[in-house]
């Protein structure tokens, strides 16, 4: 005889391998904490793996003594210091725009912090969860002086270079296209061969983030001899992203990137960390020094403290690897000064 629970429990299982079946031939993972969090495997490890560009000024690059760098860099350092205590316990990879998705999906790194735009489709198509953003950024023009141009509509019939597999791309034909300006899109895989063919003359026009122009542009041995013009055609928020459906990661990161704003916000730096005192509640569970926020992340309770002790608040990162090559804040800045950045209550 059947019992009731027998019905459930036999459907139930049926369910799930059905349902387990969809799933694969879609190609949608099922749970991506299946081998637990990778939280937890860098706990294990002892070192973060991080995905960082080749190689771009201000953002990441290396030294000759493989010493890495930049703005993204150091965000991969506070991640470090938050979770293993020491900022310098971090492993950086450098990736190709064509391979940071893979690597991230494949495991090959935890955290990918390499100018990368948040969007639908990366948000749903590409199995990652964006952290929120470390800077805003938008798309522009760069061309030579020389020529006289001031304006994307006086772009017509020119050959304009572009990174394939970027948001950028896309962005370019959809702007041209509402402008009704016809042009030559010049496609490269890499970025050093995208700049190397501008200044060779190969294409009449480079297009990519804002921020991207401007570091190239300070690297060329004549940077007065181009212009990016003044108009942005597009959204470009650019943060970290972690494997999708490993919640316990994510918000460990995301809250690591909330941290360098909230010391912005009230004044908590490298250098006063260690001895920083007030009677704000926020700021003491901030600072661990009440409450139990760092458990609840599944870090330790001066996990905040790790981070600023390593790298600075977000004011101090930015004025150490953007200001010198002529970045400005603009809407990078704490909303208390009109800006986009917003740290999420610590309480």
């Amino acid at each position: 005889m059947h019992t009731y629970n027998h019905f459930v429990s036999k459907g139930t299982v049926k369910g799930c391998v059905f349902i387990a079946l969809f799933a694969i031939l879609l190609g949608v993972p099922l749970l991506a904490n299946a081998e637990g969090s990778v939280l937890d495997k860098v706990k294990e490890r002892g070192v973060l793996v991080c995905g960082v560009n080749a190689g771009l000024p201000g953002f990441s690059y290396p030294e000759q003594d493989g010493t890495w760098h930049g703005f993204d860099v150091d965000f991969g350092r506070a991640i470090a210091a938050a979770v293993l205590g020491d900022g310098s316990k971090v492993r950086f990879v450098p990736l190709k725009a064509a391979e940071r998705f893979t690597a991230l999906q494949t495991g090959e790194i935890d955290v990918l912090i390499r100018n990368t735009t948040w969007t639908l489709t990366r948000d749903t198509d590409v199995s990652t969860d964006f952290a929120p953003p470390t800077f805003y950024d938008g798309q522009g023009f760069m061309v030579p002086t020389e020529l006289g141009i001031t304006t994307i509509s006086e772009l017509a019939g020119a050959s304009i270079g572009v990174l394939s597999g970027s948001t950028t791309e896309l962005n370019l034909a959809d702007t041209m296209r509402a402008l009704g300006v016809d042009f030559n899109a010049v496609v490269f895989e890499e970025n050093d061969t995208l700049y190397g063919s501008y200044l060779e003359g190969r294409c009449d026009v480079v297009t990519s983030d804002k921020s991207q122009l401007v570091a190239r542009r300070q690297a060329f041995k004549e940077p007065g001899a181009h212009v990016i013009l003044e108009e942005t055609v597009s959204k470009e928020p650019l943060g970290p992203l972690t494997i999708h459906g490993d919640n316990k990661w994510n918000d460990a990161v995301s809250w690591v990137v909330y941290a360098t704003f909230f010391a912005e916000e009230h004044g908590i730096t490298q250098a006063n960390v260690a001895d920083f005192k007030s009677d704000n509640p926020e700021i003491q569970r901030f600072l661990g020094h009440s409450g139990d926020l760092g458990e609840k992340l599944g870090l330790s309770k001066t996990w905040a403290r790790q981070i600023i002790t390593a790298v600075g608040n977000y004011g101090e990162i930015f004025e150490r690897h953007l200001t010198p090559i002529g970045l400005p804040r603009g809407i990078n800045k704490p909303w208390t000064q009109g800006g986009l950045l917003y740290a999420m209550p610590f309480r």
